[in-house]
């Protein structure tokens, strides 16, 4: 499914393009970013972003991966990425210079909002538990609280407990 830009008041959040490998290497290298996720490994090795890119490029990989891009208030052409998996489960991250700016949550409720418009169903997520400021982003998006459970980073190679949560119409 082609990725749709959505405009929001500060970013615009547009499809992947080769020109971010550089930005994305930079900060999901940064182990502040890997560790607080699933499939981001550490070290961050040559040619992952560019293979990131091309994956989240083809129509039928299962997602749509958004970058955030904060270029039309003057700001930074990538912040970092969001995504919604076609199962509805949704991702993000940011890279750590535009930490607690609102821009998460600004992108987070974009796509949200895109989602439900577009007659989506449910959506999911999880954060680690150690991670008190992406939970903060979920709830303020209007996701509740689900439960506990566990999954497996790449980067700190075990698994970690997590929390749930789920947003309905």
């Amino acid at each position: 499914m082609p990725v749709p830009v959505i405009e929001t008041e500060r970013l615009t959040l547009r499809p992947l393009r080769a020109s971010d490998a550089g930005l994305i290497s930079l900060h999901a290298g940064d182990a502040r970013v890997a560790t607080m996720t699933t499939r981001i490994p550490h070290p961050y090795p040559p040619g992952a972003a560019e293979g990131f890119i091309e994956r989240a490029q083809r129509d039928d990989n299962g997602e749509q991966a958004w970058a955030l891009d904060a270029t039309k208030i003057d700001g930074e052409e990538f912040l970092g990425v969001i995504s919604l998996s076609d199962t509805g489960e949704v991702g993000y991250w940011i890279g750590p210079p535009f930490w607690r700016t609102g821009f998460a949550s600004e992108a987070l409720a974009a796509v949200v909002a895109h989602h439900f418009a577009h007659g989506g169903g449910a959506l999911k997520a999880q954060v680690f538990q150690d991670n008190d400021a992406s939970a903060a982003v979920l709830t303020t998006a209007g996701f509740h609280y689900l439960g506990e459970g566990e999954a497996y980073s790449v980067a700190r190679a075990a698994t970690h407990p997590v929390w749930t949560y789920n947003l309905d119409r």
